[in-house]
């Protein structure tokens, strides 16, 4: 179904998508553990039916939601232009739209490929699939929206096949994309955060990356998902360490303005180079992730409550915060965001929804075993 496109987005905003298997086998096995013992999660705590959330984004986005059922039902990209427009320069917002317009084209275009290879003899006609977004770049070439959208477009078409042969190549495309873009609206951070994946994904030397992250900072210097796109460049998994990314992520919450989510960044660093084989419980109670935990609740209390971004730290604190045993803040969490699950480490997973209710799951058992019960849990909005 269409809601899977976030599945591409998440892998563009996170860049996290080569974590190792075996860890998230390992955390959903344990994590299913909990549907065993937990309560029905509706049975009085007003959380969303499994078979509801919605793993398209990390919340709600009314605006968002309206564009896509009508480029959808009409196969028009103007409702995705006038999003865009509405949107103007608040460019955290402007970025996780671009992102899932541009999952939803990869995701069409996917779908259609799988159904017409399951249709012996019916796979060679033309492809329909994201057709709004090539309309929209053919009939609106100046339109910067489209570019951007476009260049992020062709960053998860490289994503879904690393291994491919054409996998340079459709990069090399998507970073001419990102400077047309950056000519049509030059004081856009957008086309240049698009451009960190891009150059993650060619392996670019550090001087010429870093005089990239230099262009988005002159642009947005505390843009929470740019620094988000540009944590795995220094990771351990592509071309940095341990050290490296999490001296990257501390130096951003260190100099983060009031207001500011960057003070969860350690955190989604300290997630990126967990050990694969220690499930040690008192792991997640040690001090760096305390303190990686404590920056993420700093973060979240001082940020606008309708950051654009806050969905996305407090869906990472909450697998945290389950792990570490602390359920009461995990369900605080959870009244918080619930409904709606397109965020890491959900999306890593196959069902994203399902593995999401696990923690869910867990969190109202151990809650209820410390005490805890649905009369005494404040509902959402309340």
């Amino acid at each position: 179904m269409d809601a899977l496109l976030v599945l591409l987005a998440a892998t563009a905003l996170g860049g996290f998508v080569f974590l190792p298997w075996m860890r998230r086998r390992r955390a959903v096995q344990q994590a299913r553990q909990g549907l065993v013992v937990a309560s029905d999660p509706m049975a009085g705590y007003g959380f969303v039916p499994l078979d509801e959330l919605d793993i398209r984004l990390p919340g709600p986005d009314q605006e968002l939601d309206d564009a896509l059922a009508e480029i959808r039902r009409t196969r028009d990209w103007r409702p995705a232009a006038a999003l865009l427009k509405s949107t103007g320069d608040n460019w955290e917002l402007r970025w996780q739209r671009i992102q899932t317009l541009a999952g939803s084209a990869a995701f069409e275009l996917a779908q259609e490929g799988a159904e017409g290879a399951d249709a012996a003899g019916h796979g060679d006609g033309p492809r329909t699939g994201g057709i709004w977004l090539r309309t929209w770049r053919l009939e609106s070439p100046k339109d910067p929206g489209g570019a951007q959208t476009h260049a992020q477009f062709l960053v998860l078409q490289a994503l879904r096949d690393p291994g491919s042969q054409d996998f340079r190549m459709i990069l090399e495309e998507a970073r001419t994309v990102c400077r047309e873009a950056a000519l049509l609206a030059p004081g856009s951070p957008i086309p240049y955060i698009t451009e960190l994946a891009v150059a993650r994904g060619l392996g670019e030397r550090r001087a010429d990356y870093e005089e990239l992250w230099s262009k988005v900072a002159q642009r947005a210097p505390h843009h929470m998902g740019a620094h988000l796109a540009a944590l795995p460049y220094w990771s351990e998994k592509w071309h940095g360490s341990r050290e490296e990314a999490e001296g990257f992520a501390e130096r951003a919450a260190a100099g983060a303005p009031a207001k500011s989510l960057l003070p969860a960044l350690p955190l989604f660093a300290v997630y990126e180079h967990l050990p694969e084989a220690n499930m040690v419980r008192s792991l997640y109670q040690s001090v760096v992730i305390e303190r990686a935990i404590e920056g993420a609740h700093f973060a979240l209390d001082q940020a606008p409550a309708d950051h654009p971004m806050a969905p996305h730290v407090r869906h990472l604190l909450v697998w945290f915060l389950v792990r570490a045993e602390r359920y009461a803040e995990a369900m605080e969490q959870l009244r918080l965001v619930d409904g709606h699950v397109g965020a890491v480490p959900w999306s890593y997973g196959r069902s994203p929804a399902a593995e999401y209710a696990a923690y869910r799951a867990l969190a109202i058992a151990g809650w209820e075993q410390l005490g805890g019960t649905s009369a005494g849990f404040p509902r959402k909005g309340h």
